[in-house]
């Protein structure tokens, strides 16, 4: 497809608004991963993405810094199944045909959308005791279920925010900020792990991901600060359309 001004607009506006988006709640790659699509195939489109989201975790969780300090035992438990999930999730993308990753796409898309339109009820099934810290067993679940989030993320990872805030508040995290906080970190921690998995096998086209890192720097940046005085339903309901509708257009296009 010929490149044009439009196409650069798309592309970074959508990386501006998957930061903040990711910042605030999570599903930023339901932006990114479609806007590239129209210019990379499945796999390219996939790395790109990654990329470009990467740098806008980090700015995400500086955004929260102050929340992040108050919950480094949380990211000590946490860090280590989020990067070696992360790694395998890539290593499938890349040792797998492109069709299989293709064929995949309608799905995950669907599936990400609904953990986008279960948010509010999840958070409050999850969220009765947050201030209670976790037994033994509960934390030896929550760390497999991490490391099963960290395939995800590593493979795909559009909506792995919405399931990490759904197992966070059972770690004894006291808020929804704290939460964001130490998801940002998990969240860059899997992209970074993968990233590099994405670079080596050279799936990145860094034309898009250079300028779509930038942008989406700073999406996540103002996502985090302006989070408090936002409204999440809103971003939440424009995602879910979005990720429905490409969805839709994907599994229509195969047929």
């Amino acid at each position: 497809m010929p490149e044009s001004l439009v196409t650069w607009m798309i592309l970074t506006l959508a990386a501006f608004a998957a930061g903040a988006v990711n910042a605030i709640a999570g599903g930023g790659t339901l932006l990114t991963f479609p806007s590239l699509l129209t210019v990379l195939g499945p796999v390219a489109a996939n790395a790109t993405s990654t990329f470009s989201l990467f740098p806008g975790s980090l700015a995400s969780g500086w955004g929260y810094r102050q929340e992040l300090a108050e919950c480094r035992k949380h990211l000590i438990r946490l860090l280590p199944p989020s990067l070696a999930g992360g790694l395998l999730g890539a290593l499938l993308v890349t040792r797998l045909e492109e069709r299989i990753f293709a064929s995949a796409i309608p799905w995950l898309l669907a599936g990400a959308s609904v953990l986008l339109l279960l948010q509010q009820p999840l958070s409050r099934w999850v969220g009765a005791k947050p201030h209670d810290e976790p037994s033994r067993n509960t934390l030896i679940g929550i760390v497999i279920f991490q490391f099963l989030v960290g395939v995800y993320g590593g493979y795909f990872g559009a909506g792995i925010g919405i399931l990490m805030l759904s197992s966070l508040a059972f770690v004894g995290i006291p808020g929804i900020h704290h939460m964001n906080a130490v998801k940002s970190i998990l969240a860059a921690a899997m992209n970074g792990i993968s990233l590099l998995i994405f670079v080596l096998s050279g799936n990145v086209v860094w034309k898009y991901a250079l300028a779509m890192a930038l942008a989406g720097t700073v999406g996540g940046y103002v996502g985090a600060r302006v989070a408090r005085k936002l409204k999440p339903n809103v971003v939440r309901f424009i995602v879910v359309v979005i990720g429905f509708g490409v969805a839709a257009y994907s599994w229509l296009g195969k047929r």
